[in-house]
C-alpha cells in the first residue's frame, strides 16, 4: 500500500509524534453550535498495519485528509476494549483501547495531532449497557454482585431493539435484561456504583483531551418503576431510532443522570461538550435533554428519516428549529450514520443526494457528515448474508453492515485495503478519494468547496433562516427556497422541471451548485444551489 491521497506515507512519521496526553485543542467555547464533525467508523475507515481491520494510527495517518476536506471535529465510534459482538458497542473496558484499533498511546498521539491541526475530538460513550464479559458481568454470572444488573426471577414481555425477547436465562435460572443483543448485558443506572463509575470514565477521557461524548442509546438507562409489561402491540415493539413509548426508553430519570455529567464537562476547559442520541416521542421530550444543566446537543433523526421532497424537508426543517428554540440551543443536521442506509441510496441516487447535503449544511447549527458520503458512496445491497455482522441480522434480518463497507482510498485493486472485513464492491475504485482528488466535479470537491464556503461566508453557520415566498413557490410544493442573512439564498428542487431565478424574484451569482446547471438562470431537477443575493 502506497501513498494515498492526504495522507502520509505507510512509512513516514507525523509531523510532531506526541509522548504524553495532549495538551489541549484550539479555544473557543461554543464552537459545537455550528461545527461540521465527521463520523469515523474506525474498523471501516482506514487501516495501517494491513489486517483488513481499520485501526487508530490509520485514522491518524488520514488526518491531513479531513483537514483538507474541512471538518471541525471528528467523532469516534467505539475503539474500547470488546468482543465486538456488536462492532464494539459491547465494551467490555471502558478505559481501554482494543488491540484491533491500537493502544491509548495511539489514542494520544491521535488527539494530539487532531489538536494540532485545529480538529477536535468526540468519542462514543456506552453507558446503557457493557459487554457481557465485562469483569462486573463476569462476576454477576458468578452470582456476585448482581445488582448493578437487571436480574429477576422471571420475565417480563420486554423486546429487544434487535428482535427477539429482551431477556437471557443464566444457568441458576435468573434472567438478565438486554434491550440489545444478549451479549449487551443492560446497567442498574439506580445503583450508585454504576453512575460513580461513568462519572470516572467521563473524567478519565477528557483528562486524556477529548473534547466531547456522543451519548449511545441517552434515553436509555433508567427503566420505568416494577419494569411494568408493554403490553400488546401490533408490529414490532420498538424499532432502531424509533419514537415509540414504551417502559425501558425516556424515562424521567435518565435527567438526573445528565445533571450529574454537565458539571463535569463544564470543569474542563475548552468547551467540553455532549451529544445525545435519544429516541423520543415528540420535540418536548427531545428539548428536554439539552440545556445548561444536561447535554449541549441531541441528534435530529427527522431530518436524516425526511422524503427527498421538498415539502417534506420544509416541514422537518421547521419543527427542528423550533425544537431548538424550545431550549435556545441550535439543532444538529444529518443525513447518514453507521445505523441506516446511506442517503444516496435512501434519496434515490447521487444528484439527489448531494442536492440534499447542499440543503444541510446551509441550515442553521451543526452538521454531522458520515464517513464516506464525501465520496458519494451507496449503500451496498449485496453483501453475503455469511459475510455480515450485524447482531441484529442474526435475530431479525435486518442489517446495518451495508453502510459499514471499509472506505476506497485508491483506484488499485482493494481501494488501498488488503482483504478488508467486509468485500469493497469493484466499481468504488472510481469513487476513490485518489480518483475524486483532481476532479473539480466530483462530490469530494462539492463537499470540499462548501465546508470552504461554510468558513468564510457571514451568513452560513449560526443565525437564523427566513423562508422566501413567491407565486411560483405558492404552486411548487417541490421547490424549497430560503434565506440567510447576510445576503445568501438557498433554493432547492426536487422536481423534474427547471424553475428560474426570476419566477423566485431572485438575482445574484451562484456561489456553489450541487450539480450542473444547464441554464445559468435557473435551477436544474434534483439540484441546490447557494445564490449570493444582489442587493
Amino acid at each position: 500500500m502506497g501513498t494515498t491521497p492526504h495522507s502520509l506515507p505507510n512509512d513516514a512519521s507525523p509531523a510532531v509524534p506526541p509522548t504524553g496526553p495532549p495538551t489541549g485543542p484550539p479555544t473557543g467555547d461554543d464552537w459545537w453550535r455550528d461545527a461540521v464533525v465527521y463520523q469515523v467508523y474506525p474498523r471501516s475507515f482506514a487501516d495501517d498495519d494491513g489486517d483488513g481491520m481499520g485501526d487508530l494510527p490509520g485514522v491518524r495517518r488520514r488526518l491531513g485528509y479531513l483537514s483538507e476536506l474541512g471538518v471541525d471535529a471528528l467523532w469516534l465510534s467505539p475503539f474500547y476494549t470488546s468482543p465486538q459482538a456488536d462492532a464494539g458497542y459491547d465494551v467490555a473496558d471502558y478505559r481501554g483501547v482494543d488491540p484491533m484499533f491500537g493502544t491509548l498511546a495511539d489514542f494520544d498521539a491521535l488527539v494530539a495531532d487532531a489538536h494540532a491541526l485545529g480538529i477536535r475530538v468526540i468519542v462514543d460513550l456506552v453507558p446503557n449497557h457493557s459487554s457481557d464479559r465485562h469483569p462486573w458481568f463476569q462476576q454477576a454470572l458468578r452470582g456476585e454482585r448482581r445488582d448493578r444488573y437487571i436480574f429477576r426471577d422471571s420475565p417480563n414481555d420486554w423486546e429487544s431493539v434487535f428482535g427477539g425477547p429482551a431477556w437471557t436465562q443464566v444457568e441458576d435460572g435468573q434472567w438478565y435484561l438486554h434491550l440489545f443483543a444478549p451479549e449487551q448485558p443492560d446497567l442498574n443506572w439506580d445503583h450508585p456504583e454504576v453512575r460513580a463509575e461513568f462519572r470516572d470514565i467521563l473524567r478519565f477521557w477528557l483528562d486524556r483531551g477529548v473534547d466531547g461524548f456522543r451519548v449511545d442509546v441517552a434515553h436509555g438507562m433508567i427503566k420505568d418503576d416494577g419494569l411494568p409489561d408493554v403490553g400488546p402491540k401490533e408490529g414490532r415493539q420498538v424499532e432502531l431510532l424509533g419514537d415509540e413509548r414504551v417502559p425501558y426508553f425516556d424515562q424521567d430519570g435518565v435527567h438526573d443522570i445528565y445533571r450529574e455529567w454537565r458539571p463535569i464537562l463544564d470543569s474542563y476547559p475548552g468547551g467540553r461538550m455532549a451529544v445525545a442520541e435519544a429516541w423520543v416521542s415528540s420535540p418536548e421530550r427531545l428539548a428536554r435533554y439539552v440545556g445548561p444543566d444536561e447535554l449541549h446537543q441531541a441528534f435530529n433523526f427527522d431530518f436524516m428519516m425526511a422524503d427527498y421532497h421538498a415539502k417534506s424537508f420544509r416541514t422537518v426543517i421547521e419543527k427542528s428549529l423550533a425544537e431548538a428554540e424550545l431550549v435556545g440551543a441550535p439543532t444538529t443536521w444529518v443525513l447518514s450514520n453507521h445505523d441506516k442506509p446511506r442517503h444516496v441510496t435512501r434519496h434515490g441516487g447521487l444528484a439527489r443526494a448531494r442536492a440534499a447535503t447542499l440543503l444541510m449544511l446551509a441550515l442553521p447549527g451543526s452538521a454531522y457528515l458520515y464517513n464516506g458520503e464525501e465520496l458519494g458512496l451507496p449503500e451496498v445491497l449485496d453483501l453475503p448474508d455469511e459475510l455480515r455482522q450485524d447482531p441484529a441480522f442474526k435475530r431479525s434480518g435486518e442489517s446495518r453492515d451495508g453502510c459499514r463497507v471499509p472506505l476506497p482510498w485508491t483506484t488499485a485493486p482493494g481501494c488501498g485495503w488488503r482483504d478488508p472485513w467486509l468485500p469493497i464492491p469493484e466499481e468504488w475504485r472510481e469513487l476513490s478519494a485518489e480518483a475524486q482528488q483532481d476532479d473539480p466535479d466530483s462530490t469530494l470537491s462539492l463537499y470540499r468547496a462548501a465546508l470552504r464556503l461554510r468558513k468564510r461566508h457571514p451568513a452560513l453557520g449560526g443565525g437564523v433562516l427566513r423562508w422566501l415566498e413567491s407565486s411560483v413557490l405558492d404552486t411548487r410544493e417541490d421547490v424549497l427556497a430560503l434565506e440567510r442573512s447576510p445576503g445568501l439564498a438557498v433554493v432547492l428542487n426536487t422536481g423534474e422541471e427547471p424553475v428560474t431565478l426570476a419566477e423566485l424574484g431572485l438575482s445574484g451569482e451562484v456561489l456553489l451548485s450541487s450539480g450542473p446547471q444547464p441554464d445559468p438562470r435557473a435551477v436544474a431537477p434534483d439540484t441546490t444551489i447557494w445564490l449570493a443575493l444582489t442587493s
